[in-house]
């Protein structure tokens, strides 16, 4: 293990922290990320954070310029709608392979992430319902066991994360999105893979229109 190893001081994965940061907004699109500045922030070492960097580069989140060294990677409206969209099909591919294969524990499972999202909702925790929402895509998706459409979503969602949590802060985004994820686990749960991708597909296609909508309402873009 490098250095300090891929841990900040408080002993975060360093590349976990520098995501969540941006993810955040603490680093605002195209901000140049100096390795100096980074190392004294995370409380890491400069080998460690040239190694999160990488890593982040490769998951769309950075950039790395020639000579410049290392930003913030920007992605458009554009470009987020593209990434739904093929998101739209590889997601309702997995659920569909999720409510085939989901045993009697997993079922309960996802009964109690559904349980937990209306709660969040019900509270107002935004921050714990986006994250109720990462778990429950990701929990379909490894039931489903498609790893080649997990692999590519799992990419997918690295560029767009920013845009994705941007959207779940939106005022009342959750209450809409809360009975599209509320479907797809019932379907799941029946073991109806059709109806399961027809739910996986409607709420991606809620998600593109809420993009543009947040767009259109001087949000963003949400870049």
């Amino acid at each position: 293990m490098a250095e300090d190893g891929a841990r900040n001081g408080a002993g975060v994965p360093l590349v976990e922290a520098i995501r969540e940061a941006i993810i955040r907004g603490e680093f605002v699109p195209n901000q140049r990320l100096v390795e100096a500045d980074l190392s004294t922030q995370f409380g890491a070492g400069r080998a460690s954070v040239r190694s999160a960097l990488l890593e982040l580069a490769n998951e769309g989140l950075v950039e790395r310029i020639q000579n410049r060294g290392a930003r913030v990677r920007a992605v458009s409206l554009d470009e987020a709608v593209e990434i739904s969209e093929v998101r739209m099909v590889l997601e309702g591919l997995c659920a569909a392979k999720a409510a085939r294969a989901v045993t009697g524990e997993e079922i309960r499972e996802l009964r109690s992430i559904g349980s937990s999202m209306r709660e969040a909702v019900a509270e107002g925790d935004l921050l714990g319902y986006s994250s109720l929402n990462q778990e429950l895509h990701r929990r379909v998706r490894e039931i489903g066991g498609q790893g080649t459409a997990s692999r590519i979503l799992e990419r997918l969602r690295g560029q767009n994360v920013r845009h994705q949590f941007r959207l779940a802060m939106h005022p009342g985004r959750p209450s809409v999105s809360l009975p599209e994820h509320l479907a797809i686990i019932d379907a799941v749960c029946t073991h109806d893979a059709e109806a399961a991708e027809a739910a996986a597909r409607a709420h991606l296609r809620s998600v593109i229109e809420a993009l543009k909508e947040v767009d259109r309402s001087g949000g963003g873009p949400v870049k």
